[in-house]
């Protein structure tokens, strides 16, 4: 079996064309996913929004109206970076349905993958970088109250810290959150994650792979965690526009396996979201589909 995918085709809203947030990569990952022989129709399930209930265990009901009436101010809306359109607020979500759509399915199988997902600077009353809802803080949340989990691993591997989702899960003791990123990169004020592993500019595949690979095999052994939300940003790589590491495509790729392994192979299931990454779209996406690559190899090996 090959592992369940999430997708939903409203996930690319339209935006001007000078717009740097390159919103037409998710429909052009599904289609790269197809072509590679990594997606097919009896993978792919299809998200609601999220309920309203579900988004304001995280997000006050007065911001996320304010975002979806377009009547945030304007310091506000520049600190997201996206417009209030009607397809994005729908899109946003939908994305946010659809990472809680992943990791129920993760449960049920071991491993699941979305092809969005990842909107890690979205603190609980305002957005930021992009990120408008925070998709992993939403449904580690949701895990909690509605399915009973008491041990939540978040893994952020996007080269921008995971500063909101740390900063929502302060004093959680359910929720570890690990945040993997590049040092003097965004955010310039940095939340405490419960374990934050900061890289100096410029650190390619090997000390990298290093690094994360000393930390998370512990970590797990440690906390025994019974759901891991993975952000496999592919932001880390030499060519990305808003990076300062230096990965490579093998890099990102053995990344990937590393993470998925360490917890598949400890019986954790294990749910990921494609964070970020800024390129020209052809590598990107390509890029991109490298975690389900990943995904798709070790669920092979470990027989899901």
């Amino acid at each position: 079996m090959k592992p369940p995918l999430v997708y939903h085709e409203a996930y690319s809203a339209p935006l001007p064309s000078t717009h740097r947030f390159p919103m037409a990569k998710f429909r052009r990952l599904e289609g790269c996913l197809r072509d590679m022989g990594l997606a097919s129709d009896g993978q792919m399930h299809r998200p609601l929004p999220v309920p309203r209930r579900w988004l304001e265990l995280v997000h006050p009901r007065g911001y996320h109206q304010a975002f979806a009436r377009d009547q945030l101010d304007r310091r506000a809306q520049r600190r997201i970076g996206l417009p209030a359109t009607t397809p994005l607020v729908q899109r946003t979500w939908l994305a946010v349905g659809g990472t809680l759509l992943t990791a129920r399915l993760a449960l049920r199988h071991g491993v699941a993958c979305h092809l969005a997902g990842g909107t890690h600077h979205a603190f609980p009353d305002f957005g930021s970088g992009f990120c408008i809802f925070n998709d992993l803080a939403i449904t580690a949340r949701v895990l909690l109250e509605q399915e009973g989990l008491q041990r939540v691993l978040v893994v952020d591997l996007d080269v921008h810290q995971g500063d909101a989702t740390a900063l929502i899960f302060q004093g959680e003791t359910r929720v570890f959150t690990f945040s993997a990123h590049a040092a003097s990169n965004f955010p310039a004020r940095k939340q405490l994650s419960d374990l934050d592993l900061p890289f100096q500019d410029g650190v390619g595949d090997q000390d990298y792979l290093s690094r994360v690979g000393e930390c998370l095999p512990a970590l797990l052994e440690r906390l025994q965690p019974q759901l891991v939300l993975y952000n496999a940003g592919v932001d880390p790589h030499q060519e990305d526009r808003l990076g300062r590491l230096c990965l490579t495509d093998m890099g990102l790729l053995q990344r990937d396996h590393l993470v998925l392994d360490a917890c598949l192979r400890r019986g954790i299931p294990i749910a990921t979201v494609i964070g970020g990454g800024y390129d020209a779209m052809t590598p990107l996406v390509k890029r991109h589909a490298l975690v389900f690559r990943a995904a798709s190899d070790q669920a092979r090996l470990h027989g899901l």
